[in-house]
């Protein structure tokens, strides 16, 4: 006999006929290789279109009011390349993140029949989710959004429209990278604009009146200023959680994870796929091809298990009661999380 922390453990089943598998659809059928990802969610799909006018507002202000009414050809020429270049890769990147599947779990496989396959040992434990009916790895998390669980899942960005998981976190990385990138260059190229503009007469200095100009070049500074600090401060702490190997909703909870933790570099090479090259910043560029989860993906040992918490972006429950309930070592169990 042992005793199991079982504070977040809710409806132990120890056999696999009480898992009620009649509470779940059929599984669905699979999704075709190669079939788009997309979240219909009202929200997400609003802050994807004003995140594109806004990469779009900016190419307009950059273009028409600043690069082709200078005299400098040279100077136009180049910050309009660099300026294109980048805002480009921001909007791949942005699909690439929005349309890719971030890890998605298969959903309604609690079954009875898939339960009995795992052929599960003493001291093993595979996760129902009661809200997909989906058996959980490790690791993943249900989102409220998605209304899927996510292996790896981070957080979920209404921006990009999707979670940010383990085959979408790339893209997600070089779109906060890119939009930094081009809200650092327009600001410079903005500061340029108005010493050149008060040293010369305002009407040669663009096709719009004065006024016109001077508030669209105020809203672009907004725009960049904004989207500089929001989107480094979002690469800073993508970056960290690469290199610690540890997802935003792990941080928050502080999990107390029994596994091993790969090491910065090889978390680094395997989310952006493989060792350091141009690749990386290629969001035409996959990370990785997933592996299809095997039977030992579901199963966990019991001993192995942590703390963990009920977790579902955009929700909150209270914590139930503790349960001193002792459990044998010859059940495996399955247990709703």
């Amino acid at each position: 006999m042992m005793l199991i922390p079982a504070h977040h453990f809710r409806d132990i089943e120890r056999k696999p006929q009480y898992l009620q598998p009649e509470k779940c659809l059929p599984p669905p059928q699979p999704r075709p290789s190669g079939a788009m990802w997309f979240i219909r969610d009202g929200c997400g799909i609003a802050c994807a279109v004003v995140t594109w006018f806004l990469v779009l507002y900016a190419e307009f202000v950059v273009l028409f009011v600043m690069l082709i009414p200078s005299r400098d050809y040279v100077y136009s020429a180049i910050n309009g390349l660099v300026f294109n270049v980048l805002a480009f890769l921001a909007l791949a990147s942005h699909c690439r993140a929005m349309l890719t599947d971030p890890g998605a779990v298969p959903k309604g496989n609690a079954t009875k029949e898939f339960i009995e396959s795992l052929q599960l040992k003493p001291g093993q434990v595979v996760y129902k989710c009661p809200k997909c009916c989906s058996i959980k790895p490790d690791r993943a998390h249900h989102c409220s959004v998605c209304k899927r669980c996510i292996r790896k899942m981070d957080h979920h960005c209404p921006w990009v429209n999707n979670c940010v998981g383990e085959n979408n976190q790339k893209y997600f990385v070089l779109f906060t990278m890119y939009i930094a990138l081009i809200s650092l260059h327009a600001l410079i190229m903005v500061g340029f604009h108005f010493l050149h503009c008060f040293e010369e007469d305002w009407t040669k200095c663009s096709s719009f009146s004065p006024p016109t100009t001077v508030i669209l070049l105020i809203l672009l500074c907004f725009e960049g200023l904004l989207f500089l600090i929001f989107t480094s401060v979002m690469f800073g702490t993508q970056v960290h959680s690469i290199c610690t190997d540890e997802t935003g909703i792990e941080r928050l909870q502080r999990k107390k994870q029994r596994r091993e933790r790969r090491g910065s570099w090889k978390s680094v090479k395997e989310t952006f796929g493989g060792d350091l090259s141009l690749n990386w910043f290629n969001p035409f560029s996959g990370p990785r091809h997933p592996k299809p989860l095997s039977d030992r993906d579901w199963v966990r040992q019991v001993s192995s298990v942590s703390d963990t918490e009920n977790t579902e972006t955009t929700t909150t429950e209270e914590p139930e009661e503790p349960s001193e309930e002792p459990k044998d070592e010859d059940f495996a169990e399955v247990v709703d999380e």
